[in-house]
């Protein structure tokens, strides 16, 4: 039940709905309950004098020599017919079913017989003992029901009475049933006021209510409000979280998301600003020796060889740029992170032996003896959750960049060994790319995974993003990346990098 539609959804109205609606629909029911419980209010009054008109008849039925009589003196009968408002009916009626005195009419209880027959037996129904004088006492069990007279509903009032020797001696006769049957107009009248008296003021109550209601919930939900109001006057450039600590608690997870969603957008414009400004430092240089070159190429007097020069220089500059731009590329692929790629299954001895075999040309041109010594695809934890492109792209450039720090002749040649590892138990998977190289410093081996670090004292040409980007994609995997040497005892003691899998929770990426 919608109380306020409205175009748009709105939260003050939904709840504004399930409060008044409950609020309403129980008005009826409480006006039903009212009218149950006034009239047994009302009742009870008029319940007590019907009573106390009984025992005053009951008390007036006598017994003399086993014969029943009853003698109505006229007073009492005027008593009886003194109410100008509702209509009063008595009778006197042997349980034989003879009428003694009364109104013929009144109707009787339904099975009158057996209620003489257990009241005979009942001691609180007889007279007193000789001793205690004449007439009867009135400890009788006056019973109550609704029923018709005239077509009018009647309350009726009636007990059975064994009637007693006026002396105390002396047959007993049958007992008697005594009736007193009242219309219901004053009930119904002292009801109707009852409910007014209730209802008047629950009605005049209800808008008050209303507004009460109205009002709490504006106080309530001013928080939401004061939250909008914020949102609204930040700059654009604002990206700092909310202050979770003023707002209600039921608002606390949704600040809570919205600044974990600010902290993600931070990290992106960060990771594209630092892309842009890498990229234009990183193609100044080459760009520059492009155009120099070209420069040089277009001179007077420039001859064959030295347009050839300029037209190789040309060639490497370009081919450094694009190596570059692709370095550049795959480390925005990895930063803006993994979860906007397919993951799946992925088979890490594979992925491996594949960029080995790929890398395999060039290593022959550097006189490398590059190779794979490993687990065989398939055999157990060699399987995580990955992606399957930025998992090719880390050991490409672990591989890449062992072998453009290896040195090698045909005299001497290089080694590279890559190789995939597991634990017995399945739960870990380690990739290793080891080299027979000059090594790196301890005090450089931290810096190497920054971007664009270069470790001085070498003349490979490079861009300092290989490590940087295996370290992105190992975040992404939740792998960690470590470095040592691998032969510490030899003159050259070589690198071994180990990028560590954690089999059993890659899948949560």
């Amino acid at each position: 039940m919608k109380l306020f539609q409205r175009s748009e959804r709105s939260l003050f109205g939904e709840i504004l709905d399930w409060m008044l609606t409950p609020l309403l629909l129980l008005v009826p029911v409480s006006i039903g309950v009212t009218w149950l419980v006034a009239q047994g209010i009302a009742n009870r009054p008029f319940d007590r004098a019907l009573e106390h008109k009984l025992r005053t008849l009951a008390m007036l039925v006598k017994s003399d020599q086993g014969r029943v009589e009853f003698r109505l003196p006229q007073p009492v009968d005027q008593i009886l017919r003194a109410d100008d408002i509702d209509q009063i009916y008595f009778q006197i009626r042997t349980a034989a079913g003879v009428l003694l005195a009364g109104d013929a009419d009144l109707p009787t209880p339904s099975n009158p017989q057996s209620a003489a027959t257990a009241a005979t037996g009942q001691t609180q129904f007889g007279a007193a003992s000789p001793d205690e004088g004449e007439g009867i006492t009135d400890d009788y069990e006056v019973h109550l029901r609704d029923d018709q007279m005239h077509n009018a509903a009647v309350r009726v009032a009636y007990t059975w009475v064994q009637p007693r020797a006026r002396i105390g001696i002396g047959a007993s006769a049958a007992p008697v049933l005594v009736q007193v049957a009242e219309t219901r107009e004053k009930q119904s009248v002292l009801a109707a006021e009852i409910i007014k008296g209730v209802l008047l003021p629950q009605f005049a109550i209800l808008p008050l209510a209303i507004l009460l209601i109205w009002l709490a919930l504006v106080r309530g939900i001013k928080p939401l409000s004061q939250l909008e109001q914020t949102i609204r006057e930040r700059k654009p450039g604002d990206l700092s979280p909310l202050d979770d600590r003023s707002v209600p608690y039921e608002v606390a997870p949704l600040v809570s998301s919205v600044n974990q969603l600010l902290t993600k957008l931070k990290d992106s414009l960060a990771t594209q600003k630092r892309f842009l400004a890498d990229a234009a430092h990183q193609l100044k240089t080459p760009l520059a020796g492009l155009r120099m070159q070209a420069d040089l190429a277009q001179r007077e007097g420039a001859s064959a060889d030295d347009l050839k020069l300029s037209l190789q220089q040309i060639g490497r500059s370009s081919v450094r740029a694009t190596h570059t731009v692709n370095q550049l590329l795959a480390l925005a692929r990895a930063e803006g992170g993994a979860a906007a790629l397919v993951h799946g299954p992925c088979d890490l001895a594979q992925l491996t032996i594949e960029v080995v075999r790929d890398a395999v040309p060039r290593a022959i041109d550097k006189h490398i003896d590059l190779g794979y010594d490993g687990l065989e695809p398939g055999a157990p934890g060699v399987l995580l959750q990955g992606n399957a492109t930025l998992l090719r792209e880390l050991v490409q450039n672990l591989v890449d960049n062992a072998i453009a720090y290896t040195r090698s002749s045909p005299k001497h040649p290089g080694v590279i060994t890559a190789r995939v590892l597991a634990d017995p138990f399945g739960h870990v998977a380690l990739l290793q790319v080891e080299d027979s190289g000059p090594g790196i410093a301890a005090g450089d081996r931290d810096l190497v995974f920054e971007p664009f670090y270069r470790v001085l004292g070498n003349d490979v040409d490079g861009s300092g993003l290989g490590l940087p980007i295996v370290v992105e994609i190992a975040r992404q995997h939740r792998a960690s990346v470590s470095l040592e040497d691998a032969h510490p005892q030899r003159q050259l003691p070589g690198s071994r990098f180990t990028v560590r899998f954690e089999t059993g929770s890659a899948g949560g990426m």
